[in-house]
């Protein structure tokens, strides 16, 4: 996909490739090789350029409990955010959250050959937790589980690499 084709509050799915380019132990990969699991929520990152996709899940349960304990001794809860996506709840883990570029986006997601947009009242909470937590990543503070220092400078000069053969 071209950046022009990756629309801000869309859900999209990631090519296995990416996970073979950067290996990190720390993603969530596709499911089974080829599957279109799990879906990922997109933002860009106007300092950079980058896009960083947040990977959502249906397991409401589970991560309730992990937010309820960061609730109950910080005061609030900033790496996963439960909120209704294409009428069902899901949970959206910014705690392992990641930085890509546009040709490793496969597809965006459908529902019924729809692509469906994330509200825009969880979209502001999901930027702004976004970008709290970059703040206390470059802070030195260790929340989200990928390296995504070694990441954005993997996918930073991959940008520059690009635009280099492109330009010739």
């Amino acid at each position: 996909m071209n950046q022009s084709d990756i629309k801000p509050g869309y859900v999209y799915h990631i090519k296995d490739l990416y996970f073979d380019v950067v290996s990190d132990d720390k993603l969530m990969r596709n499911y089974e090789g080829g599957s279109y699991r799990p879906t990922y929520f997109c933002i860009k990152d106007e300092k950079t350029g980058l896009l960083w996709v947040i990977p959502m899940s249906s397991r409401t349960e589970k991560y309730m409990c992990y937010m309820k304990k960061d609730i109950n001794r910080y005061g609030k809860c900033l790496k996963i955010i439960i909120g209704e996506y294409a009428s069902v709840n899901a949970v959206f883990l910014l705690q392992n959250m990641f930085p890509i570029l546009p040709k490793y986006i496969d597809h965006i997601h459908m529902v019924k050959q729809n692509p469906i947009p994330v509200n825009t009242r969880l979209q502001m909470l999901i930027n702004r937790n976004f970008r709290e937590l970059l703040r206390l990543h470059r802070r030195g503070v260790k929340i989200v589980f990928p390296d995504i220092t070694r990441l954005e400078e993997l996918m930073i000069d991959e940008l520059a690499a690009d635009s280099i053969n492109n330009a010739d």
